[in-house]
């Protein structure tokens, strides 16, 4: 059902006009999913829950503050920085992918919604100048890769609880993953100790901090 109930459910306290914002995303993707391939039907179905939501998951526990500087790795149709600029309007966010069929959406999806705040480059992420508070990725490859394709894009200062570095949205099995890089002390959220669905149940984000 297109509706913002599920967003709501869990940010009760969230402005009309995000969630105004948050509906015409979903219009846009249902459009743009008939022309270019963003996602399955299954998940176009349940577009909300698995790409929504689990993109704002991060806002249940952490919050950009004004002015921060953000870079989507490897963004695809938008995941998760389209869904995060609507949330934190004051931070700025460059969505990146080496696609450019997927950044021409993100482009058109963000002047739809006016987003001042979103900037689109089609590149591979390593070939994209900083500096950058974080760098935000979902489900692109795994931690000792994305490490390395953001190793000096960092701000050297930081102005979070959590220090700049790389947010990971994750799922399944990342005890060998997260070994190879343990020396840089990562640290898990678990998504179901914020989020009731079944599909939250194996979904973490995982901060890795790197300066």
């Amino acid at each position: 059902m297109k509706n913002t109930e599920l967003i709501q459910k869990y940010f009760p306290k969230a402005e009309s006009e995000k969630l105004a914002l948050i509906e015409k995303l979903w219009d846009g993707y249902v459009e743009w999913n008939e022309k270019v391939n963003l996602v399955s039907r299954s998940d176009l179905e349940n577009l909300y829950e698995r790409h929504i939501l689990h993109s704002l998951s991060l806002a249940l526990f952490f919050q950009f503050k004004p002015m921060t500087e953000i870079m989507d790795l490897g963004t695809g149709g938008g995941f998760p920085g389209l869904p995060l600029a609507i949330w934190f309007p004051e931070s700025n966010f460059t969505l990146v992918d080496s696609i450019g069929k997927k950044i021409k959406v993100v482009e058109d999806l963000a002047e739809r919604l006016n987003l001042k705040n979103v900037k689109a480059i089609n590149a591979r992420a390593e070939n994209v100048e900083g500096p950058f508070d974080f760098v935000i990725t979902r489900a692109v490859a795994p931690a000792e890769e994305l490490v390395r394709w953001s190793k000096g894009k960092f701000v050297k200062h930081f102005a979070h609880e959590l220090r700049n570095g790389l947010l990971m949205w994750k799922g399944g099995d990342l005890e060998e993953e997260l070994k190879v890089v343990g020396k840089l002390g990562p640290k898990s959220f678990f998504l179901k100790d914020y989020l009731q669905e079944p599909f939250f149940e194996t979904k973490r984000i995982v901060h890795i901090p790197m300066n």
